[in-house]
């Protein structure tokens, strides 16, 4: 199936040049007379290169042809992270720059999406929101509870986010893995 290029959106995955790519950053641009330019980031899937590229809006590109199947993330040894498959139990590698993002909101024993190309692992889908418990923050200065106020918190998997003041240490909170923001505290 081919895909128009004003089909691509943020985490579209297809074919350029015969190898497989997911969208990082996607920006359309109308021209004059209804032409259109479509500017990306995008990321490979096998090696991790990420590529800026400019498509014509009349160009077609290939789609890819994926599955996927539930993971459970088991640990990282520094160069690669680990997952096994929950219905086989076989064991997947990926590349540490293949999960890089992602793997702030990994904890061990975490079920994520694996995509599968021709059978073979080349990425990880996380929810877009994950609950992880606050490890350090500041505590408040008395006084200082304006809801808009923001501080750094550390969080149990490494990240540090931007957290309101009320936040303490030991909350659990929920966190949108596409910004990195935060979301709300568990209640």
């Amino acid at each position: 199936m081919a895909l128009g290029v004003t089909d691509l959106r943020k985490g579209t995955v297809f074919a350029f040049e015969g190898e497989p790519y997911r969208v990082v950053e996607y920006a359309q641009k109308v021209m004059g007379r209804g032409g259109s330019i479509v500017n990306v980031t995008i990321k490979h899937l096998r090696d991790g290169k990420v590529l800026q590229k400019t498509f014509k809006g009349n160009e077609q590109l290939d789609s890819v042809d994926l599955s996927y199947t539930n993971v459970q993330y088991l640990y990282n040894d520094g160069s690669k992270f680990y997952f096994m498959d929950n219905e086989s139990y076989e064991q997947i590698e990926l590349p540490q720059d293949v999960v890089a993002e992602q793997s702030g909101y990994l904890k061990e024993g975490d079920t994520v999406k694996a995509m599968k190309l021709d059978g073979h692992a080349v990425s990880i889908e996380i929810a877009k929101n994950v609950y992880l418990k606050v490890t350090y923050t500041e505590d408040v200065v008395k006084g200082d509870t304006t809801s808009n106020v923001m501080k750094d918190a550390t969080l149990e998997t490494g990240i540090a986010v931007k957290v309101p003041a009320f936040i303490k240490q030991d909350d659990v909170i929920s966190v949108d893995t596409e910004t990195g923001a935060y979301r709300e505290r568990k209640k």
